[in-house]
C-alpha cells in the first residue's frame, strides 16, 4: 500500500513521516535550510506480513500544488495532516479537494502538535475536521492525535498500527494488465547510471524487459528494479518502483513521462473526458478556456472544448475535450485535476474517457454513443461494450490500448468477428455491426445506380467515400471481398455493381457493338458523337444510343458527357498523360495537381473537350476539383488497374 500525506504547509507532514518510518523525507539541502518540503519525499517501513508500506510526503506550500498532485496521483490511502494549533487552513481544503478529484476514497487524519494546545482546542479542531470531511468520501475517517516530534509518542504508535492494519487488507491491483508507471523522479547514481521511479498503476515489469517511454516513444531496457525500497526481479502494480534503465540519457526523460509496455505507447494531444467543476471554482469554462492539467505525475497546459452545451458552470459535470500543447499518455478511467489559467487555484477534475479524441465531428451522435460505450466499459470492465458500439469495428491494437489487456485475456464470445489487417493487427466487429455495414454498402450502391443509371458503378474508393470515408482501407477491402464472394456485389474490373444492374447483348447487338468499339478506338481522344456514329454506320440514332448505354453498363465504354462515349483504352492513355504532368506535392499543397491548360496541351485536345475529360475524371473519382485545379486522388485505382 502507498500512503500519501496531504495538508497545509508547516503542519508537520515531514516530521510525522519521519516518526512513522524513521526516514527523513527532506533530502535536499534547500529543504533542510528552509525547513519546508519542496520536492516529493519517499519512505518505507516493513509490514508484519513481509510486505512493505510506502509513504509519499508531499509539500504543503500553495505554490507547490503541482508537486503535491504528482505525488497524490499514485497513492492508495490518504494521510490528511492538520495541526491542532492552526486547524483547517487553505491548503488543507485544496489538498482534500485534489484527493477527492483523484478518486482517493480511503484515508485517515493525523491531528499534529496536540502537545501545544489544550483539550478544548483539540475538541474544537476535531469538530472542525469532522465538519470538513462530512460531504466527502473521507467522512467518518479516524482522527489520531499526535505529537510526532516527541519520542515514542502513543498517538504516532496508534496511527502506525492503524496504517499497518489497513495495508494488510488492501486488495492487490491489476497485475494482469499491461505495464504502466507514472514517472515522478529521474536521477543518476554514480557507477550505476540512470534511474526512473514512480508508482506502477498496472501490470508488472521484470529485469531484462524492454519498455517504452511515453510520449517520446523511446525504448529502454530494465537493468535492475527496487520495489518498495527492496531489490526484486519483478515489480508489480501498486508498488513504488525504482528502475535502473539503459538506452537513454537523463535529459531525455522527465517527471510526467510514463514507462509503459510497448502496446501502450500511442499518445494523442486531444483527450475526451468527464469533467467536474467544483462548487467554489469561481470560474465559468468557455470554449478554448486555458487550464493547467495534472494527469499522473504530469503537469500540462490544455484548452477546453465542450462536448455538451456551450459552457461549464461551477458545480456542473459535463463532457469535454482537453486539447494539449503536446501529446500525452493516458487510458480510460485515469483521474486528473485542473487548475485555473494562472495555476493559482484548483477548479475541478474528472476522469479520462477516450485518450484519442478527434479534431473533427467531436460532438456527433456517433461520438456521443462511443463515449457512452467507454463509460459503460469503465463500469463493467467488459471489452464487448467497445466492440458493440464500434460501427466501423475497432482494431485489436486499439482495444488493447484502451483496455490494457492482450487479446488472450478477452472473453468476447461468438459475436465478435475478427478480420485480419496488414501486419499483426486485426479489426474486431460485432456480427450486428458487420450486417449493418453490409446493408449500408448495398443501399448506397443501389442509390448510385439510381443516380447514375448509365454508369457501371463506382470504383471501390469512390464507394468508400460515399459510405464510410473514415473506415480503415484494409477493413473496407475485406468487407467488399465478403460481399463479392457472397454474390451480393459484382466486381467488374475496378467497378462495383449490384447483380441486377447488368445487361446482355443479343448477336445482332454484339455485332454492332464490335463495329462501334472499333470506331471509338480509331477516334483516339476525339470520339464522335452518337449522331455521327449513327450516320457513319447507317443506323438509327436511338439504336446506337441505347447500345452505347448498355456497353457503358458493361464497363466496355465510358460516357464522358451525354451522347459522347470513349474507348477505355483511350481513357487509360489520357489518365496516364494526366498522371505524367501532375505537379508534385509541395509544402503548401500535399496533393498532386494538374490544370486544364497543361492537360489540353499534352493531349492535343481543344479547351472544351479537355475540360469535359477532366470533369469526367472528377466524376468517376480519379481526380477531384480543388478550386482552380484538379488533384489526383491518392486512393484512385485507375493507375493500378486501368492504365496497364
Amino acid at each position: 500500500m502507498i500512503v500519501g500525506t496531504a495538508g497545509h504547509i508547516d503542519h508537520g507532514k515531514t516530521t510525522l513521516s519521519r516518526a512513522l518510518t524513521g526516514v527523513d523525507t527532506d533530502r535536499l539541502k534547500e529543504e533542510k535550510a528552509r525547513g519546508i518540503s519542496i520536492e516529493l519525499g519517499y519512505a518505507y517501513t516493513p509490514l508484519p506480513n513481509g510486505d512493505v508500506l510506502g509513504l509519499i510526503d508531499v509539500p504543503g506550500h500553495e505554490k507547490l500544488i503541482h508537486t503535491m498532485a504528482a505525488g497524490a496521483s499514485g497513492i492508495d490511502y490518504a494521510l490528511l495532516v492538520i495541526a491542532a494549533d492552526d486547524g483547517v487552513m487553505p491548503q488543507t481544503r485544496e489538498h482534500l479537494t485534489i484527493l477527492e478529484l483523484l478518486g482517493i476514497e480511503r484515508g485517515v487524519v493525523a491531528l499534529t502538535k496536540v502537545d501545544r494546545v489544550d483539550a478544548e482546542r483539540i475538541a474544537a479542531v476535531t469538530a472542525e475536521i469532522n465538519h470538513l470531511l462530512a460531504p466527502t468520501a473521507l467522512a467518518g475517517a479516524s482522527v489520531f492525535c499526535t505529537s510526532a516530534h516527541l519520542d515514542n509518542d502513543p498517538g504516532v504508535a496508534a496511527l502506525k498500527a492503524h496504517l499497518m492494519s489497513v495495508a494488510q487488507t488492501v486488495a492487490q491491483k491489476e497485475h494482469q494488465r499491461l505495464f504502466r508507471l507514472a514517472i515522478d523522479r529521474v536521477f543518476n547514481l554514480s557507477g550505476k547510471g540512470l534511474f526512473i521511479a514512480g508508482t506502477a498503476s498496472a501490470g508488472q515489469v521484470s529485469i531484462g524487459d524492454t519498455i517504452t517511454l511515453a510520449p517520446s516513444g523511446k525504448t529502454v531496457r530494465v537493468r535492475s528494479i527496487h520495489a518498495q525500497n527492496r531489490p526484486v526481479d519483478i515489480g508489480y502494480a501498486g508498488q513504488r518502483l525504482s528502475m535502473n534503465v539503459v538506452g537513454i540519457e537523463k535529459e531525455q526523460v522527465a517527471r510526467g513521462d510514463w514507462a509503459v509496455a510497448a502496446a501502450m505507447a500511442d499518445v494523442c494531444d486531444r483527450v475526451d473526458v468527464d469533467l467536474q467543476l467544483i462548487e467554489n471554482a469561481g470560474i465559468q469554462l468557455k470554449p478554448w478556456s486555458q487550464v493547467h492539467v495534472h494527469l499522473g505525475a504530469a503537469h500540462r497546459v490544455a484548452r477546453v472544448l465542450m462536448l455538451d452545451g456551450e459552457t461549464i458552470e461551477p458545480g456542473q459535470r459535463a463532457r469535454a475535450q482537453l486539447v494539449f500543447d503536446t501529446p500525452v499518455h493516458t487510458v480510460p478511467g485515469d483521474r486528473f485535476v485542473i487548475r485555473n489559467a494562472q495555476a493559482l487555484r484548483t477548479i475541478g477534475g474528472g476522469r479520462v474517457l477516450d485518450p484519442f479524441g478527434p479534431a473533427r465531428k467531436r460532438r456527433s451522435a456517433e461520438r456521443r454513443a462511443w463515449l457512452d460505450a467507454l463509460s459503460a466499459y469503465l463500469a463493467s470492465d467488459e471489452p464487448q461494450e467497445l466492440i458493440a458500439h464500434s460501427s466501423m469495428g475497432i482494431s485489436r491494437s486499439m482495444l488493447t490500448r484502451l483496455t490494457q489487456q492482450t487479446s488472450a485475456q478477452w472473453h468476447l464470445g461468438d459475436d465478435a468477428i475478427e478480420i485480419d489487417l496488414k501486419g499483426d493487427d486485426a479489426v474486431l466487429l460485432s456480427a450486428a455491426n458487420l450486417s449493418a455495414l453490409q446493408t449500408r454498402i448495398v443501399d448506397a450502391l443501389r442509390q448510385f445506380h439510381a443516380d447514375f443509371p448509365d454508369e457501371t458503378g463506382p470504383q471501390q474508393p469512390r464507394l468508400k467515400r460515399i459510405v464510410a470515408p473514415e473506415m480503415q482501407d484494409s477493413l473496407w477491402r475485406a468487407v467488399i471481398d465478403q460481399l463479392v464472394q457472397s454474390a451480393m456485389l459484382i466486381a467488374q474490373g475496378p467497378w462495383l455493381r449490384l447483380p441486377e444492374h447488368s445487361v446482355e447483348l443479343d448477336p445482332e447487338q454484339q455485332a454492332l457493338a464490335d463495329v462501334l468499339m472499333q470506331s471509338l478506338h480509331a477516334a483516339a481522344f476525339d470520339p464522335p458523337w452518337v449522331r455521327d456514329l449513327a450516320k457513319t454506320h447507317q443506323r438509327h440514332e436511338e439504336v446506337v444510343r441505347s447500345l452505347l448505354r448498355k456497353l457503358a453498363l458493361r464497363g466496355q465504354v465510358y460516357q464522358i458527357v451525354r451522347d459522347l462515349y470513349c474507348h477505355p483504352q483511350r481513357i487509360a492513355e489520357l489518365a496516364r498523360l494526366a498522371d505524367g504532368i501532375a505537379v508534385a506535392p509541395t509544402q503548401n499543397s500535399p496533393y498532386r495537381q494538374l490544370n486544364a491548360a497543361a492537360f489540353r496541351d499534352v493531349s492535343g485536345l481543344g479547351r472544351k473537350r479537355a475540360i469535359q475529360f477532366l470533369e469526367f475524371f472528377d466524376r468517376v473519382g480519379y481526380t477531384r476539383r480543388l478550386r482552380d485545379v484538379h488533384v489526383i486522388r491518392p486512393d484512385s485505382l485507375w493507375q493500378a488497374t486501368n492504365m496497364h
